[in-house]
Protein backbone atom coordinates (compact mmCIF):
# COMPACT_ATOMS: atom_id res chain seq x y z
CA UNK A 1 0.00 0.00 0.00
CA UNK A 2 0.95 3.39 -1.08
CA UNK A 3 -0.31 6.74 0.90
CA UNK A 4 -0.72 10.24 -0.70
CA UNK A 5 -0.62 13.61 1.10
CA UNK A 6 -0.75 16.64 -1.54
CA UNK A 7 -0.49 20.08 -0.25
CA UNK A 8 -0.31 23.50 -1.64
CA UNK A 9 -2.93 25.07 -4.21
CA UNK A 10 -5.14 27.94 -3.37
CA UNK A 11 -6.42 30.89 -5.95
CA UNK A 12 -4.47 32.94 -8.01
CA UNK A 13 -4.82 35.97 -10.62
CA UNK A 14 -4.19 35.11 -14.02
CA UNK A 15 -0.47 34.94 -14.81
CA UNK A 16 0.30 34.00 -11.72
CA UNK A 17 2.24 30.82 -10.08
CA UNK A 18 0.92 27.86 -8.02
CA UNK A 19 3.24 25.11 -6.88
CA UNK A 20 1.97 21.83 -5.89
CA UNK A 21 3.65 19.00 -3.73
CA UNK A 22 2.77 15.32 -2.91
CA UNK A 23 4.70 12.98 -0.80
CA UNK A 24 4.32 8.87 -1.69
CA UNK A 25 4.88 6.52 1.21
CA UNK A 26 4.48 2.83 1.80
CA UNK A 27 5.50 -0.15 0.01
CA UNK A 28 7.44 1.85 -2.55
CA UNK A 29 9.31 -0.45 -5.45
CA UNK A 30 12.10 1.30 -7.48
CA UNK A 31 10.65 1.76 -10.36
CA UNK A 32 7.48 4.27 -10.21
CA UNK A 33 6.00 6.71 -12.12
CA UNK A 34 4.28 10.45 -10.72
CA UNK A 35 2.05 12.16 -11.85
CA UNK A 36 -0.02 15.01 -11.70
CA UNK A 37 -3.64 15.17 -12.94
CA UNK A 38 -6.96 17.47 -13.15
CA UNK A 39 -10.74 17.75 -13.16
CA UNK A 40 -12.39 20.66 -14.09
CA UNK A 41 -16.31 20.81 -13.64
CA UNK A 42 -18.00 19.01 -16.21
CA UNK A 43 -14.82 17.61 -17.37
CA UNK A 44 -12.75 14.45 -17.48
CA UNK A 45 -9.90 14.17 -15.64
CA UNK A 46 -6.36 14.64 -17.80
CA UNK A 47 -2.70 13.72 -17.19
CA UNK A 48 -1.04 17.05 -16.68
CA UNK A 49 2.60 15.50 -16.49
CA UNK A 50 4.17 12.54 -15.33
CA UNK A 51 7.98 11.78 -13.92
CA UNK A 52 9.38 8.41 -13.75
CA UNK A 53 11.71 7.15 -11.35
CA UNK A 54 14.47 7.34 -13.29
CA UNK A 55 13.52 11.31 -14.47
CA UNK A 56 11.62 10.88 -17.68
CA UNK A 57 8.80 13.77 -17.78
CA UNK A 58 5.87 13.89 -19.86
CA UNK A 59 3.45 16.80 -20.55
CA UNK A 60 -0.07 17.73 -21.44
CA UNK A 61 0.84 19.82 -24.93
CA UNK A 62 -1.28 22.94 -23.04
CA UNK A 63 0.74 23.07 -20.51
CA UNK A 64 4.28 22.85 -21.80
CA UNK A 65 6.67 25.66 -21.48
CA UNK A 66 4.80 26.66 -18.53
CA UNK A 67 4.37 23.48 -16.05
CA UNK A 68 7.21 21.58 -14.28
CA UNK A 69 7.49 18.50 -12.86
CA UNK A 70 10.37 17.73 -10.47
CA UNK A 71 10.64 14.94 -7.58
CA UNK A 72 12.84 14.53 -4.79
CA UNK A 73 13.45 10.95 -3.70
CA UNK A 74 14.77 10.09 -0.29
CA UNK A 75 17.91 8.01 -0.60
CA UNK A 76 16.77 5.25 1.96
CA UNK A 77 13.40 4.81 -0.13
CA UNK A 78 11.16 5.49 2.14
CA UNK A 79 9.58 8.73 0.45
CA UNK A 80 8.79 10.40 -2.48
CA UNK A 81 7.66 13.73 -3.63
CA UNK A 82 6.67 15.29 -6.69
CA UNK A 83 6.33 18.68 -7.25
CA UNK A 84 4.30 20.65 -10.33
CA UNK A 85 5.27 24.49 -10.60
CA UNK A 86 2.53 25.93 -12.38
CA UNK A 87 3.61 29.31 -14.25
CA UNK A 88 1.89 32.18 -16.42
CA UNK A 89 -1.71 30.55 -14.85
CA UNK A 90 -4.63 30.85 -16.84
CA UNK A 91 -8.88 30.58 -15.92
CA UNK A 92 -8.63 26.85 -17.96
CA UNK A 93 -6.00 25.66 -15.50
CA UNK A 94 -8.76 25.89 -13.58
CA UNK A 95 -9.45 22.20 -11.69
CA UNK A 96 -9.15 19.89 -9.03
CA UNK A 97 -5.86 18.45 -9.28
CA UNK A 98 -4.75 15.02 -8.07
CA UNK A 99 -1.71 13.64 -7.66
CA UNK A 100 -0.84 9.91 -8.82
CA UNK A 101 1.46 6.85 -7.84
CA UNK A 102 2.06 4.05 -10.23
CA UNK A 103 3.81 1.33 -9.91
CA UNK A 104 3.35 -2.71 -11.39
CA UNK A 105 0.55 -1.22 -12.65
CA UNK A 106 -1.07 -0.43 -9.65
CA UNK A 107 -2.84 3.32 -9.01
CA UNK A 108 -2.85 5.14 -5.98
CA UNK A 109 -3.86 8.84 -6.02
CA UNK A 110 -3.91 11.77 -3.53
CA UNK A 111 -6.81 13.60 -2.21
CA UNK A 112 -7.21 16.35 -4.54
CA UNK A 113 -6.78 20.02 -4.21
CA UNK A 114 -8.17 22.89 -5.66
CA UNK A 115 -6.65 25.55 -7.74
CA UNK A 116 -8.65 28.66 -8.59
CA UNK A 117 -7.24 31.01 -11.46
CA UNK A 118 -9.39 34.12 -11.55
CA UNK A 119 -8.99 36.09 -14.40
Amino acid sequence: QVRLVQSGGGSVQAGGSLRLSCTASGDMLSFNVMAWHRQAPGKQRELVASITSRGRTNYLDSVKGLFTISRDDARDGSKNTVYLQMNSLKSEDTAVYYCSYRQEYQDYWGQGTQVTVSS
